[in-house]
This record gives C-alpha cells, sequence and structure tokens, in this order.
C-alpha cells in the first residue's frame, strides 16, 4: 500500500508525539493516531539483542500505522538495523521531532522509512563501542568493527542512505552524540522531506489541495560519447535496464563501486535489473527493493545491440577508433565485426556468436590455425553497444 506524507499529517503528529513518554530500558512499542486519523506506532526504550520484534510487525499491521516515531537513545546496532528492515518491509514512513530522542543506533532504524522527516537536531550520531562486560582481544575487536562497519554500510546503501554518514559519526566518540543539522540530513539522504517544504501556508493565502510529498524520482545517466566522435550512430544510449549475465552463472550486487565492497546478494544469470546510474563502469541498480552497484561486464543492458542473451562472442582485437577497427575488419581472411563498446573503443569480434561449448573450441580451432591472434578470446559482450562495421 501507498504510504504518503501531508503537511498536516505531520502537524498533526507534532501535536501528539511531543506529548510521548520517557523512554525504558528494552523495547516498548505503542500505537496511537493523531487527530484527523492518521494512526503510528511510538518505539521507546534501548535496542537490546534479545528483543522480540515479532510485536512490532503484528502492531503495525493491526494498527493500520502508517509511521513510526521513536524516543531511543541506541542500543544494539543489529536489532536497529533489523527494525529498520522490517519498517522498510512494511511500507512505513519514519518521523522525528526535536523533542524527542533518537540516537545512535536509534538512528540507523529511523533510515527505514520509505518517506523520511525529521527536525534539525533530532537524529543524533557517533561511533559503535563494546559493551563495558565483554572481554575481547584487540585482534578480535579489530575484526569485529570490520564486520560491523561493512554491515552498516551495506544497510544505508540498502536504504537509500549516503554511507558517508558512517565517516562523520566516527568523528565523534561513543560518550558523545552529533545531532544532525538540515543540511547534512539532506547531504547524506537522511531525510526525504524538506522541513521547510511542509510548513503550512499564511492565512491569507487561497485554499489549495494538501500538497502531498514523495521521494524524487532517481534521474538516468546521461549517455556519452566516444572520443573524437561525431557520428550519431556512435552515441551510447541511455541504460535503463538489463539482466545478469556472468560467466560464472551469477554476479555480486556490492554495496559501493568497488569489487571489495560487501556483498548485498548474488543474483544468478536473467535477474532483471534496474539501471538508475551509471559511473567509473560501475551501475548503480535497483534489483526486489535493494540497491547496489553491478560491474558493466556482469550485466546485458536491453537498451544496447550485444547479440542474443546466451551466445558468447569471440574478441579478437580492440581499437581505439573506428577507422582501424573498419580496417582491420575488411583486410580479414575470416567473417569479422566491429563493435562500439561503453568506454568509446572499438571491439573486433568473429561475425557470429556461438554457444559456451562451441565457442570455446572455435576460438582455440582457429588459434592453432594462426586464424586470429593468441590472444583472443570468448566474451558476453555486456558492454558491446552496437555493431558498426562487418565483413
Amino acid at each position: 500500500m501507498s504510504r504518503i506524507f501531508s503537511a498536516r499529517v505531520l502537524l498533526c503528529f507534532a501535536s501528539v508525539l511531543l506529548g510521548a513518554t520517557a523512554a525504558r530500558a528494552g523495547l516498548q512499542f505503542q500505537a496511537g493516531q493523531a487527530d484527523a486519523g492518521p494512526r503510528y506506532i511510538f518505539v521507546s526504550g534501548d535496542f537490546a539483542f534479545q528483543d522480540d520484534l515479532s510485536g512490532f510487525e503484528a502492531l503495525a499491521r493491526s494498527n493500520a500505522s502508517v509511521a513510526v516515531t521513536f524516543q531511543s537513545p541506541g542500543g544494539n546496532i543489529q536489532k536497529a538495523m533489523e527494525l529498520g528492515r522490517i519498517i522498510r518491509r512494511l511500507g512505513l514512513n519514519t518521523v522525528q521531532f526535536r523533542a524527542l530522542e533518537c540516537a545512535s543506533a536509534c538512528s540507523l532504524a529511523f533510515l527505514g522509512g520509505i518517506v523520511r522527516y525529521a527536525e534539525p537536531g533530532a537524529i543524533g550520531v557517533h561511533k559503535s563501542s563494546f559493551s563495558g562486560d565483554i572481554a575481547i582481544s584487540t585482534k578480535d575487536a579489530v575484526s569485529v568493527v570490520q564486520q560491523v562497519t561493512a554491515e552498516i554500510i551495506t544497510y544505508m546503501v540498502e536504504m537509500g542512505v549516503d554511507p558517508a554518514l558512517l565517516q562523520l559519526s566516527l568523528q565523534y566518540d561513543d560518550d558523545d552524540v552529533r545531532y544532525l543539522s538540515k543540511s547534512e540530513m539532506t547531504k547524506y539522504k537522511v531525510i526525504t522531506l524538506d522541513f521547510e517544504a511542509i510548513q503550512p501556508p499564511v492565512a491569507s493565502q487561497s485554499p489549495s489541495p494538501t500538497p502531498s510529498f514523495q521521494p524524487a524520482p532517481i534521474q538516468p545517466p546521461v549517455a556519452s560519447l566516444p572520443p573524437a566522435s561525431e557520428n550519431s550512430s556512435l552515441a551510447i544510449p541511455e541504460a535503463h535496464s538489463g539482466r545478469i549475465r556472468h560467466p560464472k552463472g551469477a554476479a555480486p550486487l556490492k554495496a559501493l563501486a568497488n569489487g571489495k565492497s560487501a556483498t548485498l546478494v548474488n543474483l544468478p544469470n536473467g535477474s532483471p535489473v534496474a539501471i538508475l546510474g551509471n559511473a567509473a563502469r560501475w551501475y548503480r541498480v535497483q534489483v526486489n527493493g535493494l540497491i547496489g552497484y553491478m560491474h558493466d561486464t556482469w550485466v546485458y543492458v536491453d537498451q544496447y545491440e550485444s547479440g542474443p542473451f546466451g551466445q558468447r562472442h569471440i574478441q579478437v582485437k580492440s581499437f581505439d577508433n573506428l577507422a582501424d577497427a573498419s580496417a582491420y575488419v575488411r583486410s580479414s581472411s575470416i567473417p569479422l565485426a566491429a563493435y562500439l563498446a561503453t568506454n568509446g573503443w572499438f571491439a573486433v569480434t568473429l561475425k557470429d556468436t556461438f554457444d559456451q561449448v562451441m565457442a570455446k573450441n572455435l576460438a582455440a580451432e582457429l588459434k592453432a590455425r594462426g586464424a586470429i591472434p593468441g590472444d583472443a578470446h570468448m566474451t558476453f559482450g555486456n558492454t558491446y553497444v552496437r555493431r558498426v562495421c562487418c565483413r
């Protein structure tokens, strides 16, 4: 079900929530209803590892809630992220006013909201720490910190938040709290609603429909052109959608545009992805509610013309300009084709495509005969945009 906020709804929440009870140890869930109808859940207390969140989900469903708000100084990070994922799965929004408290681990739970609104100074962050009664060696502590850091980065990316927020958090010790300004919450995508944008109209203004707010859509990437090319046929189209196509049968969805970053999930070949952006040979993609990164060699782009989905190319050469690629194709004694690639270069391949077994055997035979170079290789050609020359 779609959940939409309006200025009037937020004002109703403010009038009710500012009188909420103080936090208690261990999470408590309380259903409420603001004036004029919107229902919410008030989460209070410390996040603890042993907290059972099934009660939260049951309450949210039975109460037909649209939002969640918090009164919590923090606690267990994993439990906060678990609650955040439940909030996201249920399609709930999150609201936080400065008079209440949502700091430390609570800020992670807040990020689970589909639509997120917080007053400046309402969300507090700092670095994580170990409980005082836990005995742990330095080596193990470093390992745990690295693992938790990777989990938090993965979670932030999943929730559409800039992981750079973690870098800011790490500047403040566990006995300190850094409350985020409006500009910081906007910069790191902690909030999806602008505080000024939801102020009610002044009385002198003519009545108008109550505005609704939704996160701004992500713009598709702008197409680029190969270097020194003015030929419109060499323009690279925008990539909007695709399917996983990897030699190993599956490809990892990464938390960041880096092969060494945390893996969110492994996606089998054929899995559809929506492409949200493109930078430095990495696609920012969305699949099954998750947002992460895929290297461009792992994705068969629907808007490109790289051949049949299940077939392999045999690439024999590559050139940085079309003239040399075309000359090589024309001079060959075997049928070849040249493809424009996403990096602006031109890949020369055998004219036809083949299944994996045929491509492997044919490449070996042609190399043995000296018909193609020894470094020729079979590839899916996911970076091929379109055929520009053939013989």
